[in-house]
C-alpha cells in the first residue's frame, strides 16, 4: 500500500499512525475547551464531535453514553487526564 508514496510521504504516514492516539487526545482536549464555553445548539454540536472522537479512541459505548447523559465537561476533562496517563 505504501509503495505508491515517496519515502518522505511514507515516513509522514507512519508517524501519523504511530501518534494517532496522542492526536486524538489533543483534539478531544480542544473539544472540551469548546464545551466549557458552548451553550444551546452549539453545545449539542460539540457533543456530537466529542462522541465521534471518543469512538475513534475506542472508548466503550457505555462510558460514552454515561458522559453524554451527565453533560459535564469536568468529567470529560478527568477522562482525558486518565487516558493521557496511560
Amino acid at each position: 500500500m505504501l509503495d505508491d508514496y515517496s519515502p518522505h510521504q511514507q515516513k509522514i504516514i507512519k508517524r501519523f499512525y504511530a501518534n494517532k492516539e496522542g492526536i486524538g487526545l489533543q483534539r478531544l482536549g480542544e473539544l472540551v475547551s469548546e464545551l466549557f464555553l458552548a451553550e444551546g445548539k452549539k453545545r449539542q454540536r460539540v457533543w456530537k464531535s466529542i462522541v465521534a472522537a471518543l469512538e475513534k479512541l475506542e472508548l466503550p459505548q457505555s462510558r460514552i453514553d454515561h458522559l453524554v447523559k451527565k453533560d459535564d465537561a469536568t468529567l470529560l476533562a478527568k477522562l482525558i487526564k486518565e487516558l493521557s496517563a496511560k
